[in-house]
């Protein structure tokens, strides 16, 4: 399993849909797919929105972030991230 950062940006129309029902569905998408949910956050600035998730591989978060995008109408980018306790050992 690979961690993901989801940083998610919402459309005028995606805000209109903000619900706890709208949430579990797409948690629900990301849990289909194998993934598991590390936490997830409402942000100020650029981005409205960020999911650390766990997922199998690259083809799972693109089908995430599709799926996702589909269903809420929230455009996600997804970046991979590891500890930097791992990222010193890749290094050293």
């Amino acid at each position: 399993m690979t961690t993901y950062f989801m940083f998610g940006k919402y459309s005028p129309e995606a805000i209109k849909g903000i619900s706890s029902e709208r949430t579990e569905k797409a948690n629900d998408a990301i849990l289909k797919l194998g993934g598991e949910i590390v936490a997830q956050y409402a942000l100020l600035g650029d981005k409205d929105l960020v999911f650390i998730v766990n997922l199998p591989g690259v083809e799972e978060v693109i089908q995430a972030s599709a799926n996702l995008h589909k269903l809420t109408g929230i455009a996600f980018s997804s970046t991979p991230a590891i500890t930097v306790e791992k990222f010193d050992e890749i290094l050293s």
